[in-house]
């Protein structure tokens, strides 16, 4: 399915759901309308029992996600109203994809910049090819950058890389990202794929309740002590050792089989 006038696209490939930035004459630049159809197919995703995991990429070779669509940025991004329903609307986008109750893997390919960083640290894991390119250049345009973005890398990389990121600009190299934990894994950019849908169907094989529940506690462990939900994680646990799964967990590994989770 398609969304934001065709340059979103929704596909379901077995247990993975895709979801890509199809505005490659723009190097896949993320416009208002594509933040706005964000919510709806992350939330269509987490409705399907069928998926157990989401990859998030940009069609065609030269770009995850380039940032944000300058174009519209006169009409979006210039009055100060304008820029409180655009914040909010990105805003809204990024913490759907960081809350969604599924794994997300950001599949990056070439450039990742600015708001596609912002995307890409929103995801659980982060793969990238070696022909990656990672900046975020709001000091070179003039642009405030808001906590809850910089809250994300600082998570990610440490406030040491995040100053150097956000300081200098700069574009930074697949193998940079790498060691400065921006990225999980690097991979051939031919590979890249395969590698994915590899890593995406071992979580997917996994009981969706048991890594479900890891993504809740380490959300919560993120957040101020004051702030954590400590019962839903609780009852989140509580719900794997109640389930259908943890059974067949249990009599899969005394068969010596591999498990057949429902995600029940």
């Amino acid at each position: 399915m398609t969304y934001a006038g065709g340059r979103m696209i929704a596909k379901k490939d077995g247990a993975i759901g895709w979801m890509i930035f199809n505005q490659p004459e723009k190097r896949n630049a993320i416009s208002f309308e594509m933040w706005e159809a964000m919510p709806q197919i992350l939330g269509e995703f987490a409705q399907d029992e069928t998926i157990r995991i989401i990859v998030l990429a940009g069609a065609g070779e030269q770009a995850f996600i380039s940032g944000a669509d300058i174009s519209q940025f006169g009409e979006k991004r210039a009055a100060r109203e304008a820029v409180l329903v655009y914040n909010a609307t990105a805003d809204r986008a990024a913490e759907a994809l960081a809350t969604v109750g599924k794994p997300t893997i950001a599949m990056v390919r070439g450039f990742c910049i600015g708001g596609g960083v912002g995307v890409a640290t929103s995801c659980d894991l982060r793969i990238a090819a070696d022909d990656a390119r990672f900046a975020v250049p709001a000091a070179k345009l003039g642009l405030g950058y808001r906590y809850v973005g910089v809250k994300r890398l600082v998570d990610l990389v440490g406030p040491a890389f995040t100053k150097e990121i956000f300081f200098t600009g700069r574009q930074f190299s697949s193998t940079e990202a790498l060691a400065m934990g921006l990225v999980n894994r690097v991979a051939a950019a031919a590979e890249l794929e395969s590698q994915v849908r590899e890593l995406a169907t071992t979580i997917a094989n996994n009981a969706p309740l048991t890594v479900s529940s890891i993504k809740l506690s380490v959300g919560e462990a993120m957040k101020p002590e004051s702030e954590r939900d400590l019962d839903r994680v609780q009852a989140a646990v509580d719900a794997c050792f109640a389930s259908e799964d943890y059974t067949e967990g249990r009599t899969a590994f005394m068969e010596k089989r591999k498990p057949v989770f429902k995600g029940k």
